[in-house]
């Protein structure tokens, strides 16, 4: 989830609005990140300021090779793609801004450690690299990242200086693409091979950590449900967001088990819940590259004692661009089931709509960047309630995802969204402090 923005004046936003990608510039980082100082006590337990500078390389060439537009393109991706990631990783609040040419800057006021810092940069590059569809070709960026955690009273215009230092080193190893600001004492890191050999007693360690994001019904505010969120609290790293856990559950092979606990914990948790409170778990490509998945998933539905019909998927786009006959097929025998299907980050990708005619969906949940304009921007309105009419064309509920202002709230409510989740309401919590929510708020299912 992002940062609920504060608003500014209006001229004074449009100072900071980057022309070409919609974000701010560095302006509004300063503004932040002096904003977390004097608010220390709205902060996160033990948060200190971090951030990252990342910087794309062979931007004049995808220039030359593809045109303007295509580089313009490139950028407004992934701008899209860090603010998307960085919604999905982080926990505090955090900001991205442009900070010219080809490069962004990520700020966080996160608790973390140097090392989880690092390995969220990693993840960062990894999701910036993944191919771009552009009309005139796929592009493949490779992109270059410097971190720093700040210094105790270190200045901003320090910060960024050193990340400029470190970043300019980086360009001259070709076979390097982070690098951390000097000025700091480095800290003995894990290696990939670690990471993973130390996943595969995660799970017997009880060390993988059930969140739970609150979804709320638009037209009477009470509580639906809510969406199963994993964390790896790692002895050494400290908390390891879902992003970067299945990242190394891939590389060490180990999606299924990891994927079979999250959802047996979630079921286990759930089924203590008042009313008829939905629970909505997240499925990912490699599940449904198993051809046993549909079986092991049911087989577990039955074991917890956690009603079908009170159950959600949500599959995303990149989930079906393998195989959407196959996708298509398991998600019909979920259906058959009485479980749900939501399309998760609808808008985020290509928004192919034959998904919408081969595949046996319930919701559209919105991605927040579809979310995020509605408050201010006539487009951005129009283009929500372009999505709901389809939506209730083809007998679909609509979930609004990372509602963060009120005006938000208003906008989705009054376009005819169902459902929606957001710090707007909610932040993400643990099993204990959901179940009193659940108490206190009642539950209406749907």
């Amino acid at each position: 989830m992002g940062e609920r923005r504060k608003s500014l004046p209006r001229g004074h936003a449009r100072r900071l609005e980057d022309r070409l990608t919609g974000i701010p510039g560095l302006d509004a980082v300063r503004e932040r990140i002096a904003g977390w100082r004097t608010d220390a006590e709205s902060a996160p337990q033990h948060a200190h300021v971090h951030a990252m500078l990342v910087s794309l390389r062979r931007l004049d060439t995808i220039n030359m090779a593809y045109g303007a537009e295509a580089g313009d393109g490139a950028l407004e991706e992934v701008a899209g793609r860090i603010a998307h990631f960085a919604g999905e990783e982080l926990d505090g609040p955090w900001l991205v801004a442009r900070a010219g040419g080809g490069s962004f800057v990520l700020a966080a006021n996160e608790a973390c450690s140097r090392e989880r810092w690092h390995l969220v940069a990693d993840q960062l590059a990894d999701f910036i690299a993944r191919p771009i569809a552009l009309p005139t070709g796929v592009l493949r960026l490779s992109p270059r990242i410097a971190l720093i955690r700040a210094l105790t009273g270190e200045s901003v215009d320090s910060m960024l200086d050193r990340l400029g230092h470190a970043l300019a080193a980086l360009q001259d190893q070709s076979a390097t693409r982070l690098g951390w600001a000097d000025g700091e004492v480095t800290v003995p890191g894990r290696s990939a091979a670690q990471l993973e050999a130390d996943l595969l007693g995660a799970i017997d360690g009880d060390e993988i950590e059930i969140l739970f994001q609150p979804q709320f019904s638009l037209t009477d505010d009470t509580l639906t449900g809510a969406e199963a969120l994993a964390r790896w609290n790692h002895p050494v790293l400290g908390r390891i967001g879902a992003g970067a856990l299945f990242a190394i559950a891939e590389r060490a092979d180990h999606i299924g088990p990891l994927s079979r606990h999250i959802a047996a914990k979630a079921m286990s948790a759930a089924g203590q819940w008042p009313g008829d409170l939905r629970l909505s778990i997240n499925v990912t490509p490699a599940d449904l590259a198993f051809g046993t998945y549909v079986r092991q998933m049911l087989d577990l539905v039955r074991e917890s004692g956690f009603p079908p019909r009170r159950l959600t998927l949500e599959i995303t786009e990149q989930s079906l661009i393998s195989d959407i006959t196959q996708t298509a097929q398991m998600m019909a025998e979920f259906s058959s089931q009485g479980i749900r299907i939501a399309l998760d980050d609808f808008g985020a990708g290509f928004c192919n709509f034959r998904y919408l005619k081969v595949l046996p969906i319930h919701y559209l949940k919105l991605d927040r960047t579809m979310i995020e304009g509605v408050g201010t921007d006539r487009r951005d309105v129009a283009v929500l309630r372009a999505i709901v009419a389809m939506a209730r064309a083809l007998d679909l509920q609509v979930i609004a995802e990372g509602i963060e202002e009120e005006a938000q709230r208003e906008v989705a409510a009054r376009e005819g969204c169902t459902y929606y989740q957001g710090f707007l309401r909610a932040q993400p919590m643990s099993v204990a402090m959901f179940a009193k929510l659940a108490r206190v708020g009642g539950g209406q299912g749907s």
